[in-house]
């Protein structure tokens, strides 16, 4: 065997286990982060539940006023556009 072929023999095995830990150090970060990134989903959620939308949260009676008041700037903006052609 030529000391090329030995030099590559002798680094194989230690080549062979850098790359067994570096996996392991990525799949301990991949657990990690997938722990994490769970720990957001359900942060989300419990946020996403405390929340209404603006029409649940009011009466009926307000909710007219509003698409009144709503329909009322539109209309507006609308003659002044036209105002503005």
């Amino acid at each position: 065997m030529n000391p090329e072929e030995l030099k590559y023999r002798e680094a194989l095995p230690r080549l062979i286990d850098n790359i067994k830990r570096k996996v392991l150090r990525l799949k301990e970060r991949n657990r990690e982060l997938e722990q994490e990134n769970q720990r957001l989903k359900d942060h989300i959620e419990e946020i996403r539940e405390g929340q209404t939308d603006i029409f649940s949260a009011i009466s009926e009676n307000e909710r007219m006023a509003l698409r009144h008041q709503i329909t009322g700037l539109i209309s507006k903006i609308d003659d002044h556009l036209e105002d503005e052609s």
